[in-house]
């Protein structure tokens, strides 16, 4: 897909804003593992959390390819800074923009599009992983107010100083099930709905940050909710569509997750590339090796159908035609490209691939979530698969 003028103007204020802002700096916030509030600033004050969001809302009102054009650039030199341009936007904006209520948006959207809060969505539970369905927290009503009771897992944009919500689902009911007899009971399918939690209330508890493998300088968190309690208006969109919400905004998140996968297998061959022509062995560079070449040139044929492949899902995504395949593809197929990438850039750069200081160790250690978080791979398979009817 060639890029249209304006997404090309954008693709190079990011490129070099990621190369002279956050490649200088980043690597101290990754080793020290600390969030950097000051990057995540400059983001919002270029736009780049408002770029899908409608003008009305303080946004750019522009499109997802936007988004994903901004992920791929940030994601070659770092995926920390990437993952929370992404999960603000698809996780913490886009549930608003799409199902959230008027009033929901006149009030929480401006700050999210400008990059001034943070939001976060809470799914994920430490018993359920893929099974989203097995929700175990519950919401029940109780005097026009929600009483939300239990925990979510591995919530990205969770617990800043900048987060100003998280939606998460719950349990608000059950189906009614028949005997057969024509008596009712309430152990039928899950009621899951979303709602809408502001950050410092009542019964809402953000736990310390996880030890993680990588992603270092992302905020990611457990929650707890202890007789939480939420006006009744903080449901977002329809009760009992909740799931079935999160699956729609998933399969877009897929589409920019593939997009900052395609980055960081880019950003492998950019060090690759410039490793090989440097470092010298057996009296020659390394590039000049054709065990080398071969390597590289397999890595930039990984990018190259990465790129082609979140393009071709957002490109139906764009035109309103159902990409969840498309989706489900890229994200199979990026994530692979990055981790793959990954691992043959740290054998390339040899012992020094192997040393924090370099950006192919922090690739290394990033790219594995990529094929966990937002559906597994295994999960895509099962998705495409699905699609062409098997």
């Amino acid at each position: 897909m060639q890029l249209s003028e304006e997404h090309e103007a954008l693709r190079a204020t990011v490129e070099d804003f990621a190369q002279k802002e956050v490649a200088p700096v980043i690597g101290d916030f990754y080793i020290k593992e600390k969030f950097p509030y000051a990057l995540v600033a400059k983001m919002g004050e270029m736009g780049l959390f408002g770029l899908p969001v409608g003008e009305e809302y303080g946004g750019m009102g522009g499109d997802y390819v936007a988004l994903c054009v901004a992920l791929e650039e940030l994601g070659r030199i770092d995926q920390s800074v990437a993952i929370t341009l992404e999960a603000g936007v698809s996780l913490g904006i886009m549930p608003l923009l799409r199902f959230g209520s008027d009033e929901q948006k006149q009030r929480w959207l401006p700050d999210l599009a400008a990059g001034r809060t943070l939001g976060g969505f809470g799914l994920t539970e430490a018993g359920g992983g893929s099974d989203a369905g097995a929700t175990r927290t519950t919401a029940k009503l109780d005097g026009g107010e929600w009483v939300i009771n239990g925990t979510k897992a591995f919530i990205t944009n969770s617990g800043t100083d900048i987060t100003s919500l998280v939606t998460v689902t719950a349990v608000t009911g059950r189906g009614e099930r028949s005997d057969g007899a024509g008596n009712g009971g309430e152990d039928g399918k899950k009621e899951i709905s979303a709602i809408l939690v502001p950050s410092g209330t009542d019964g809402f508890t953000v736990a310390p940050s996880y030890s993680k493998v990588g992603w270092n300088a992302s905020d990611t968190h457990e929650l707890v909710f202890d007789d939480c309690r939420v006006p009744e208006e903080n449901l977002v969109g329809t009760r009992g569509r909740g799931y079935a919400q999160f699956l729609s905004i998933l399969d877009e998140g897929r589409v920019a997750i593939a997009a900052l996968s395609t980055g960081a297998a880019q950003g492998c061959v950019d060090e690759s590339l410039r490793y090989a022509r440097e470092r010298e062995a057996f009296g020659a560079a390394i590039g000049t090796y054709q065990g080398i070449q071969f390597k590289i040139a397999e890595m930039e044929s990984r990018t190259v159908c990465a790129r082609l492949a979140w393009q071709d899902a957002a490109a139906k995504m764009s035109a309103g035609v159902p990409f969840k395949k498309e989706a489900a593809i890229a994200k199979l197929v990026s994530s692979n490209a990055a981790m793959d990438n990954a691992r043959d850039a740290t054998q390339i750069f040899g012992g020094y691939g192997f040393m924090n200081e370099y950006p192919v160790a922090r690739h290394y250690r990033d790219s594995k979530i990529l094929e966990i978080g937002e559906g597994t791979s295994e999960v895509q398979k099962i998705l495409i698969a699905r699609h062409l009817g098997l």
